[in-house]
């Protein structure tokens, strides 16, 4: 069993269970009906015609913004560069039921979430995340073995070269 419905301009194809991505809708109480049903299939190979007897609800599961997507505007030999980002809202919203010519068909229902446990104690930190120790200041540091250091050396300035006197005509 699946439905055919349009939201937000565009078109779906959904089934009870099925977690969609669609613009941003107004809900109630975290539900949302979507009306305007284009198609449903009951079976295999039978598809009918949506109708105002069709109904398709789902349940919001959360709302949220798409990744970025870069507009890029640009004419050759034209010096003209534009750039702009945009990021679309979305809802996914889980279809629970699919109502046409007095049949539901309904989603399965979602195990119950599990909690996690909270620990007694919180762990070391360990691993390449956490941080060296801070290193002792310079006098209160042990004397090393190897104190003496041979001297630096300098840097030796080149030679500029000598300029070309222009000929006279």
């Amino acid at each position: 069993m699946y439905a055919v419905i349009r939201a937000g301009g565009k078109q779906y194809r959904v089934a009870p269970g099925d977690v969609v991505r669609v613009e941003t809708q107004p809900e109630t109480d975290g539900t949302i009906q979507f009306n305007d049903v284009l198609a449903v299939s009951s079976g295999d190979g039978q598809i009918g015609p949506g109708g105002k007897g069709a109904l398709v609800t789902g349940q919001v599961l959360e709302h949220g913004r798409a990744k970025k997507i870069l507009v890029f505007h640009y004419k050759r030999k034209k010096q003209y560069k534009k750039l702009r980002g945009h990021r679309q809202n979305f809802s996914a919203v889980r279809i629970t039921e699919i109502a046409y010519g007095g049949q539901k068909f309904t989603a399965p229902a979602l195990p119950p979430v599990k909690e996690k446990k909270a620990e007694a104690e919180p762990r070391a930190k360990t691993g390449p995340r956490m941080k060296a120790p801070a290193k002792a200041h310079a006098k209160h540091a042990a004397p090393k073995a190897h104190a003496h250091k041979a001297p630096a050396k300098k840097a030796v300035a080149k030679k500029a070269a000598p300029k070309k006197a222009a000929k006279k005509k």
